[in-house]
């Protein structure tokens, strides 16, 4: 048995979006039924609803940022109650018996953790996302969002958020620590504000200047062009960190060149293509060139709880279920500060 569900879809690779129905499997033991009130679109739904990403499954209902309330709970769950302020980020389950899953870094099951969207359960099922009215859940893969922050504003964080505060808190943003920045997009303009939270000076690396006075509302000291070459020199050996959110490619060696002895670079963004960066970049100065991937569900809440304490919330464009296709146009054109969320009341109304 299940639910029919009102839904945006990708009927196929690049095809237009459009609304259609669902069905969400009726509740386990251990699932929550959410009423979904916001989606935000993160760049990798474009990329995937477009089939840029490799094999995909269609219909796609994409969608990882995920924010609503409660609305029925499994027989089995205690953690949640209808009306709880809960969302869903970029995985739905995982194995939950690996070494990865039982320290809290479900991300990395050696099983595979099954993505919200475009994935397939330990059921045979495949799995639909956040553009939707509804969704079922899993309990432990679904998190509080706290009383002081809105819906809204708390969706991207579900991805947008623990992307860049993962990599944050690994590599020591804090106190006492010079943190940069690359590009201030939709990961990027959280990330500034999550650093500066954390209590580390921030500067922001963009290609030009236009952004600047976002990025110091946002909480940068700093704000510098990287299409200037001078900003190279003028920079070289400040960073502990540099966290790299575009998915572009840049002169990994030119960047490498801004870290301190012993500092990291930490790549979030996926570029389609290899970056290239010379062993002595790193080798001189004791650096590391980094990756990160999300976080688990405790790192995810906390994030969460972080967030609503330093009145954190991601600066958004809300919109209508009408103007979806339209948004993935404005996203890949870099048009839009800095993250659409989809009011899914519109979706089927």
């Amino acid at each position: 048995m299940s639910t029919t569900a009102h839904a945006i879809a990708a009927p196929g690779p690049g095809a237009p979006l459009e609304q259609t129905t669902i069905q969400r499997r009726d509740l386990r033991p251990d699932d929550v039924l959410i009423d979904i009130a916001y989606a935000g679109i993160c760049h990798s739904d474009i990329h995937q609803a477009r089939g840029e990403w490799g094999e995909a499954i269609f219909p796609m209902v994409p969608g990882h940022e995920i924010a609503g309330t409660v609305a029925a709970v499994g027989s089995a769950v205690t953690e949640y109650q209808v009306g709880d302020r809960v969302g869903v980020g970029c995985m739905v389950d995982s194995c939950g018996e690996c070494d990865y899953c039982l320290a809290d870094t479900e991300q990395f099951c050696v099983k595979g953790n099954v993505q919200t969207y475009n994935g397939v359960g330990f059921d045979g099922e495949n799995t639909y996302g956040g553009y939707s009215r509804q969704v079922v859940v899993k309990d432990a893969f679904v998190c509080r969002i706290p009383e002081g922050i809105g819906l809204d504003v708390a969706a991207p964080l579900l991805c947008a958020g623990i992307t860049t505060y993962s990599p944050l808190r690994q590599w020591g943003a804090g106190p006492g620590k010079k943190v940069a920045v690359v590009g201030l997009g939709g990961l990027g303009h959280v990330a500034v504000k999550l650093a500066a939270a954390m209590g580390a000076e921030v500067t922001v690396l963009s290609q030009s200047l236009k952004k600047q006075e976002d990025g110091k509302r946002l909480g940068a000291a700093e704000y510098h062009a990287t299409a200037d070459e001078a900003t190279f020199d003028v920079l070289r050996g400040r960073f502990d960190l540099i966290l790299n959110t575009v998915s572009a490619q840049i002169p990994v060696d030119a960047y490498l060149g801004l870290l301190r002895v012993g500092g990291a670079m930490v790549n979030v963004g996926a570029p389609g293509e290899p970056l290239s960066y010379n062993a002595f970049s790193l080798i001189a100065g004791n650096k590391a060139l980094a990756g990160s991937m999300i976080g688990g569900i405790a790192e995810t809440q906390e994030m969460l709880d972080f967030c609503a304490e330093h009145g954190i919330g991601a600066d958004i464009e809300t919109i209508s279920a009408a103007d979806v296709n339209d948004a993935y146009e404005r996203v890949a054109a870099s048009d839009v500060r800095y993250r659409f969320v989809i009011d899914t009341a519109t979706i089927g109304a």
